[in-house]
C-alpha cells in the first residue's frame, strides 16, 4: 500500500486557500506558487490533513472512496512537491 497514506500531513503554514465553485486556489506566500485544487474532495481531504491521524483518515473523512485513495495519493505528491502541504513532525506543528 502506499506511504503517504498512513503518514501525517498538514497544510504548509505559508499556504493560503480560497474556495472557489470548483475547488479552491491555494497560494503559497513564500514560493509564489498558485496551485488550483479542482475537485471540492481535494480541498477537504487538505483541510483534514492537520487533525487527522494519517492521510488514509483525511480521505476516509471526506468521503474518497477506497478505490481512489492512490490517485488522491499522487495529487498530494504533487501538492508536497512544491510545499502546499508538508509532513507533520508533532503536535505543536500541527496546529501552526
Amino acid at each position: 500500500m502506499d506511504d503517504l497514506l498512513g503518514a501525517r500531513w498538514m497544510l504548509s503554514p505559508s499556504v493560503a486557500l480560497r474556495p472557489e465553485p470548483f475547488g479552491a486556489l491555494a497560494y503559497h506566500f513564500g514560493n509564489r506558487k498558485l496551485t488550483f485544487l479542482k475537485r471540492p474532495e481535494l480541498v477537504a481531504v487538505v483541510r483534514l490533513l492537520a487533525e487527522a491521524p494519517d492521510v488514509r483518515t483525511a480521505l476516509e473523512t471526506a468521503g474518497v472512496p477506497a478505490s481512489q485513495h492512490s490517485a488522491y495519493a499522487a495529487a498530494l505528491r504533487g501538492l508536497a512537491a512544491t510545499d502546499m502541504i508538508r509532513p507533520r513532525t508533532d503536535e505543536k506543528e500541527a496546529a501552526a
